[in-house]
Formats: structure tokens, C-alpha cells, sequence
């Protein structure tokens, strides 16, 4: 399958599940995770209307944000080692995995503002980052106080199940606790499970599979 038949598709799955719940689409982000993706097919997806790209790994993202036009927004969805966060908030736009007070403090050092969201552990398991839901008061009063560091929102990544809606409960919670923090996103759906993601509210999904297959 091409890009752009891929993107099609996972438009098209945007746009029903929006109507399932009567939102609009343009209040749901599309974020085309990159990593592993050669510059040439992100350009694809780029021609064919795609602005907002993610990548895991700094060493990685650098040479396709040089290649790619100025007007992309670049979002860092993998996880944000302290002593390369400063280099992360001076190339990227939004970072979506904060988790730690380290982070804020080198990100602060890039004297620049960037967007940022707070990771929630929401299935409490232990080989995922992110901090659990009783702890997020404090660490999202530490990134309010900060400078450079512009709270949005929160991030949550679903468990791997064969059943998406297995997340639902999940990404309600985080729903709920977006509305108590005040957070104006909400990054929760991936290629598996965006629909249900986007029925409980949120407005960025990060999708790598669904437009560019399996990665190798």
C-alpha cells in the first residue's frame, strides 16, 4: 500500500470517529510518527498535507528536520533522556514525555518555549515511563512554574491489546484528569487504538504504522 493510501485510511477512521461522538475534525491532530522512515516517504506524506511529524530519538529526527520545510511541526514522542533534553526543546516543537524535574531543568537552558506534556503512567505498568496519576500535582505545579516549558497537557500511551477498547477506561482517566490540570491536549491514540482514543477526547493521535507500515 502507498502513503497515500495509508493516509487516506487513517483519515477516514479520524473523520468516523470524530462523528461517532459529534466532535469536529479539526479539533484531533494527526501526528505521523517518522522513526525508522526514510526522508523520501515523509516527504510523501508531507506533500499529500501532513504537518505535524514525531520521531523517538534526537540522533535520528536531526538530518529529516533539515530536510523537511520550515513549516513542519516536530513533536519528540519517545523517551527524553535528561542530558539531551536541552538539545530536544531547541529542535522540536512540542515534547509529549515529561516526567521528571531534570528535564524541565535543561529544557529551561534552550531559552526557548516549547510545548509540552506531561507523561501519565495510567496503566501503572512498571516497564513504561511516566508518572503515575497520584503524583501529578506536583509535577505538573513544577512545569507551570517554569519559563520556557509551556504546560499543554497530558500523554498516555495504551496497553498492547488485540482489543482497543481494553483502553477506554484508561484514556477516560486521563480525560478526567486533563479537565482537573486544565490541559488543553490530550495525546493519547496510536495506530491500533486512535478511535477510541479519539472518542474519550484526544486531540492528538500518534500514528507510524497505519501510514507507513511496518517498520523494519
Amino acid at each position: 500500500m502507498s502513503v497515500a493510501s495509508r493516509l487516506r485510511d487513517v483519515r477516514d477512521r479520524i473523520e468516523r470517529a470524530c462523528g461517532s461522538v459529534g466532535r469536529d475534525t479539526s479539533a484531533v491532530t494527526l501526528v505521523a510518527v517518522t522513526k525508522t522512515v526514510p526522508v523520501g516517504r515523509i516527504r510523501e506524506a508531507y506533500d499529500l498535507g501532513v504537518r505535524d511529524f514525531g520521531e523517538n530519538r534526537l540522533q535520528e529526527a536531526l538530518p529529516k528536520i533539515a530536510a523537511l520545510p520550515p513549516d513542519v511541526r516536530w513533536h519528540f514522542v519517545g523517551v527524553l533522556q535528561s542530558n539531551k533534553a536541552k538539545a530536544v526543546a531547541s529542535s522540536f516543537h512540542v515534547i509529549h514525555t515529561l516526567e521528571r524535574p531534570t528535564q524541565l531543568v535543561q529544557i529551561e537552558k534552550a531559552a526557548r518555549i516549547v510545548d509540552c506534556l506531561v507523561e501519565v503512567n495510567i496503566a501503572r505498568e512498571p516497564q513504561k515511563a511516566g508518572v503515575l496519576p497520584e503524583n501529578l500535582d506536583k509535577s505538573v505545579l513544577l512545569v507551570q512554574q517554569c519559563v520556557n516549558v509551556r504546560f499543554r497537557g497530558l500523554m498516555a500511551m495504551g496497553q498492547l491489546s488485540s482489543d482497543p477498547e481494553e483502553n477506554r477506561p484508561h484514556f477516560r482517566q486521563v480525560s478526567e484528569l486533563g479537565k482537573r490540570f486544565g490541559a488543553e491536549w490530550l495525546s493519547m491514540g496510536m495506530s491500533a487504538d486512535l478511535e477510541v482514543a479519539i472518542q474519550e477526547g484526544s486531540t492528538h493521535v500518534r500514528v507510524g504504522t497505519a501510514i507507513f507500515g511496518e517498520r523494519d
